[in-house]
């Protein structure tokens, strides 16, 4: 970025190549995607990690051009892979263990599109949620990139889904498995939910709108149920809010972010994923959700895209056809 500001701020530049040290693999970048962070972090709201990587893109795939010598990783092979930072250039340097390997039934774009979102919606459907089988689940902004990929997670558990999105986005929605899809827009979404609940509630919210929606969610939620709120689209400030209903209903409300957790979290996240989800992606039986492909020299409009809300799924970025 030449400074902080809107997606005309955005370039690409020459820097220094990224310097590998012990424990980590040099990959040639052949795709990265965006996230809502790459947004905030180009309106200046969002920093990366202290001692990561300013360049944009916290998801990439491509190859192995440099590893340890007793490393897993070979040269040549076909990797996607977690990044704090840095994502969105020709060479990135990635901890071993933040890698996993690229399906091989999978493009590099389609690569790019699954490390923070899958992660993001396994870590808070099951690892924060404690979602079990049969339990019901509402996923605001079910047609993001989170969204699709935790409505295939949450089928695959044997949950009952609803989602609120734009009526143009239901049909995305309930074809990954949501049984109910709520216009946001013009709809009241705790009655919604209550009348499909039966008047009980959901057991798991999944958030990323905040403050707007916090009254309503809490409403939302039966007994001992648990509201993870993953991001703040909507703003962080709410009022009159009323705490009875957490003591009485026995909730759970669990922030999170994955971003700035330490590397130790991440390996972990990312063990137990490949035992849970990545034979589901191996197979093809869940699949990332692409909106669009851009060269990386389309940049701003892939930024502009994001900020209409107008897509469904991820938008990637090719860094090398």
């Amino acid at each position: 970025m030449r400074q902080f500001g809107g997606p005309e701020e955005l370039f690409i530049g020459e820097t220094q190549a990224p310097e590998r040290n012990p424990g980590q693999v040099l990959v040639q970048v052949h795709a990265s995607a965006l996230n809502r962070a790459d947004l905030l972090q180009r309106q200046g709201k969002y920093p990366p990690p202290q001692g990561e990587s300013e360049i944009l893109g916290l998801e990439m795939a491509g190859e192995v051009i440099e590893a340890d010598k007793n490393c897993k990783w070979k040269v040549g092979d076909k990797v996607m892979g977690l990044l704090a930072g840095g994502g969105q250039a020709e060479i990135a340097t990635v901890d071993a263990g933040l890698l996993m390997p690229l399906p091989k039934h999978m493009s590099f774009a389609e690569g790019a599109a699954i490390p923070e979102v899958f992660l993001t919606a396994y870590q808070t459907l099951f690892l924060e949620g404690n979602a079990r089988k049969g339990e019901k689940v509402l996923i605001h902004a079910g047609a993001s990139g989170v969204g699709t990929a935790a409505i295939q997670l949450a089928r695959e558990w044997g949950l009952s889904i609803a989602v609120t999105a734009s009526p143009t986005k239901h049909e995305i929605c309930t074809r990954l498995g949501a049984l109910l899809a709520i216009d946001y827009k013009t709809r009241d979404f705790e009655k919604e939910v209550r009348s499909w609940s039966g008047g009980k509630g959901v057991d798991l919210i999944l958030d990323f709108i905040g403050a707007p929606y916090f009254p309503k969610n809490i409403a939302c939620l039966s007994l001992e149920g648990r509201l993870i709120q993953i991001a703040m689209m909507g703003g962080s400030i709410g009022t009159d809010f009323n705490l009875a209903p957490l003591l009485m209903k026995r909730l759970q409300i669990i922030g999170t972010t994955l971003r700035a957790r330490s590397i130790g979290y991440k390996k972990d996240l990312i063990s137990k994923f490949m035992k849970e989800v990545y034979p589901l992606l191996d197979s093809g039986t869940v699949t990332p959700v692409i909106d669009s492909v851009f060269n990386w020299e389309e940049i701003e409009e892939a930024h502009r895209l994001m900020e209409s809300n107008k897509n469904q799924g991820k938008i990637i970025l090719n860094i090398i056809s």
